[in-house]
């Protein structure tokens, strides 16, 4: 009997180890994660019976759909929704608070970096590295757990949303230099491109598609498609998820927010947009098919925010919508300081992002107080037409708020980077000044038109399926992680996704 019970117990234990190993020892060839800029959850049923059978298709029919996928931070802008993706977490610890945000009273882009020189052609604007960003990344942690000889790349027409998904540690980011009709670097991933880039740029500047769309390629449906060709030429020619580590790819499809800006959320570009795009995914998954192996790849889609629908729309068809118009409260605020105060120079660095930027430093020399010009500012804001919360980002905390937009506003404040004041219009209301399409469209806010995304996994360990239990941006990397079996990123907030990770 006690024999019985010895073997029954080393059978278990065997068994018990055969499982540890084939759970910790398994890992996908590659991990991709596809961005879709400013795509709204809604459009993958919007397009559905329009869609080829390969492209977003395959990835429903065959993954598992996040239904109610939501971001959970103000502002929901492109730079801080790649960045929350990829570090699980927020600007109040990731630190990239915008596209746009002020340090120490300066306005910085959010990849702004003069350390470091273009690579590929002669335009500052690959004077960009992700040194602004305080978080790892997955692609980060993928590095330090197979100590740096994992490859990450970053592919985008957005320098931001090729550097921030990559990391700081990444091998390589390339964005579009449309002046020159290339993919471009900077030196703080090299000194010079890889011949295969050359290669790809030398047939790129040639191509007439490319040169009749000119610098205004952002606006077409090309843009995606180059995109695509240039992640599969990174996928084959840097021999990505051939090695013995998991390599990871970052692909983000920027045109449709370019498309978005400039025409809104209907009509034939935003159509024609996403169309072409099923088929240029089609194509991805087929590169990835034969250069990888079905069902060795891990892919994760999904979106940096949303987008309301054209003010003018709405009110077309009595619904509410209507412009903030930014500028003008500016200066209508502007004023009702100076009268308070007497104050000779303005008190407002910028607005970005529905958040004033006050000028501390130059309040303080004019002998103002802090405080009473940030409430004299507030008390213009809130006085103003479809303003619905107008917040001291400083005392957000024990404010009257909704539960869940003060957890949304606390997680989006940095207080290095974040500015004074955050407002909220009414929902259907966006910024409005003169750079506005007054056809197009905008995003930022908390509202499930900018809030809710689109989230897909497919390919390796991935069953079939879907949910609509709320999960949010920042559960993406952790859950990416757990599959991998490697850290969080190291300001991770969210969690694992049980559906997926099992």
């Amino acid at each position: 009997m006690k024999r019985h019970f010895a073997l029954a117990t080393i059978l278990m234990a065997c068994a018990a180890t055969c499982f540890a190993q084939a759970i910790f020892g398994e890992k996908p060839r590659l991990v991709v994660g596809v961005v879709v800029d400013q795509m709204r959850w809604d459009y993958l049923s919007r397009y559905y019976d329009r869609l080829g059978d390969d492209g977003f298709k395959r990835l429903v029919t065959q993954g598992y759909s996040l239904n109610n996928c939501l971001i959970n931070y103000i502002p929901t802008v492109t730079a801080v929704g790649h960045t929350s993706i990829y570090t699980g977490s927020t600007p109040a610890f990731h630190g990239i608070c915008g596209n746009n945000f002020m340090i120490d009273g300066r306005k910085t882009y959010c990849t702004q970096d003069d350390s470091v020189q273009t690579v590929g052609s002669d335009l500052p604007r690959g004077k960009e590295s992700p040194h602004h960003l305080l978080a790892t990344t997955i692609g980060d942690q993928l590095r330090l757990h197979t100590d740096f000889r994992s490859k990450v790349i970053g592919v985008s027409y957005k320098d931001r949303a090729a550097i921030l998904p990559a990391g700081r540690s990444a091998n390589a980011a390339y964005w579009i230099d449309t002046k020159h009709r290339c993919f471009i670097t900077s030196s703080y991933y090299m000194q010079e491109l890889p011949q295969w880039v050359k290669n790809f740029n030398a047939r790129m500047s040639t191509d007439q598609q490319v040169k009749a769309a000119g610098e205004n390629i952002g606006l077409s449906p090309l843009c995606g498609t180059l995109t695509t060709d240039m992640a599969i030429a990174a996928l084959k020619s840097e021999q990505l998820g051939k090695g013995a580590e998991t390599d990871m790819l970052c692909v983000s499809y920027s045109q449709t927010d370019v498309i978005g800006h400039k025409f809104s959320t209907r009509g034939q570009h935003t159509d024609d947009a996403y169309l072409t795009l099923d088929k240029d995914i089609a194509r991805l998954l087929q590169a990835l098919d034969e250069q990888v192996g079905q069902g060795n790849y891990l892919l994760f889609l999904t979106a940096d925010h949303g987008g309301a629908h054209n003010w003018r729309f709405m009110q077309e068809h009595r619904l509410n919508g209507g412009p903030w118009m930014a500028d003008e409260i500016v200066r209508q605020a502007e004023a009702h300081v100076a009268n308070l105060y007497g104050n000779q120079k303005p008190v407002i660095l910028k607005n970005l992002d529905c958040r004033y930027f006050l000028d501390r430093q130059g309040i303080k020399e004019q002998g103002l107080d802090y405080q009473k010009v940030k409430d004299a500012i507030i008390e213009v804001l809130r006085q103003a037409p479809h303003a619905q919360y107008v917040i001291d980002y400083e005392h957000a905390a024990t404010q009257s708020l909704p539960g869940f937009l003060r957890e949304r506003v606390l997680l989006g404040y940095n207080y290095r980077r974040s500015g004074d004041i955050l407002y909220i219009p009414e929902p259907g209301h966006y910024e409005y000044g003169p750079w506005s399409s007054p056809i197009g469209t905008t995003h930022g806010v908390w509202n499930p038109y900018d809030s809710h995304i689109p989230l897909l996994f497919y390919g390796w360990k991935i069953s079939h399926g879907a949910t609509s239990r709320e999960v949010h941006i920042t559960d993406i990397a952790p859950t990416v992680c757990q599959l991998l079996h490697i850290q969080q990123p190291n300001a991770c907030i969210g969690e694992p996704i049980s559906e997926i990770v099992k």
